[in-house]
């Protein structure tokens, strides 16, 4: 999931286009690369971190509520069993244990209200974007979204291959 080349060309392309966008919605690149290296440095997973946001020097993210660490483990062990694929819309649904079905199950429930506002320090340098956890959510089928997956997740390498990235 977290490897750029393995990605569609649709994907590629639809990740790239959402990230210029948002970064030239918080003043540009450097900013959005420097709230990702802020993201980074809060271990275990910035999700966890109980006062709902992370800053940088220029930017700001927030979300509505706290993910506690069992959740970001589930998420963790799907994006592991995931981690190479090429095919970044899995329906993260498809598992073979019920007991782990339900405990995914359970994780879309809590996450799926979860949204994310990232905004510059300085409001001439934008206006921001908003994203949520999931892409998809419907009875049988629920996909991640990659713009999640991308800021929580990946490294930042993997988001400076996503911003040089030709269409």
């Amino acid at each position: 999931m977290c490897n750029f080349n393995k990605q569609s060309e649709e994907t590629k392309a639809f990740i790239h286009l959402f990230m210029i966008k948002a970064s030239e919605n918080i003043g540009g690149t450097n900013f959005l690369l420097a709230l990702m290296e802020s993201m980074k440095l809060k271990k275990p997973n910035a999700l966890m971190f109980k006062g709902c946001q992370v800053s940088s020097e220029n930017t700001i993210i927030k979300w509505n509520k706290i993910v506690f660490k069992d959740k970001v483990d589930i998420l963790d062990s799907i994006l592991a069993a995931h981690r190479s694929s090429e095919n970044p819309d899995f329906n993260i649904l498809n598992e073979q244990s019920t007991k782990k079905k339900k405990n995914i199950t359970n994780m879309i429930r809590t996450l799926t209200p979860v949204e994310f506002t990232v905004t510059p320090q300085n409001p001439n340098d934008g206006e921001g974007f908003n994203f949520k956890v999931f892409d998809k959510v419907e009875d049988d089928n629920v996909t991640l979204n990659p713009i999640f997956v991308s800021m929580f997740f990946c490294s930042t390498e993997f988001m400076k291959k996503v911003i040089k990235y030709n269409i």
